[in-house]
C-alpha cells in the first residue's frame, strides 16, 4: 500500500487560538494511523513564493487513511478552531513506491 501526505501551508493571525487548534489534532491522527513528520519548524523557501509561514507534513498509511482523517468528526472540530484563526492551503498527496 502507497503512504500519502497531507501537506499544510497555514499563516496563523492568532497564536492562542491556533494552539487550541493544534492541542486537538495529535488525537484526531491516531485512529487513522497519522504521524507528524514536520510541524512548524525553520524552513528556506528555494523558489516560488510560499501559501504560508507554518508548514506541516503528516504521513499516512494510504491515501483512503488520509482522507478518512481529514473528514472524520474528529478532524471536522478541530478544524473548526483553525479557520477563524488562520489562513491556508492543505493537499493530500500520495507518496512515491519507485
Amino acid at each position: 500500500m502507497t503512504k500519502a501526505y497531507l501537506i499544510g501551508q497555514v499563516t496563523v493571525h492568532n497564536p492562542e487560538g491556533y494552539q487550541k487548534y493544534a492541542q486537538h489534532v495529535p488525537a484526531s491522527l491516531v485512529p487513522h494511523g497519522g504521524k507528524y513528520l514536520v510541524r512548524g519548524g525553520k524552513d528556506t523557501q528555494l523558489e516560488g513564493q510560499a501559501q504560508g509561514l507554518r508548514k506541516v507534513v503528516i504521513e499516512f498509511p494510504s491515501l483512503q487513511a488520509a482522507q478518512d482523517c481529514y473528514n472524520s468528526s474528529a478532524y471536522q472540530a478541530a478544524k473548526a478552531l483553525r479557520t477563524p484563526v488562520s489562513i491556508g492551503d492543505l493537499v493530500i498527496v500520495e507518496g512515491y513506491d519507485g
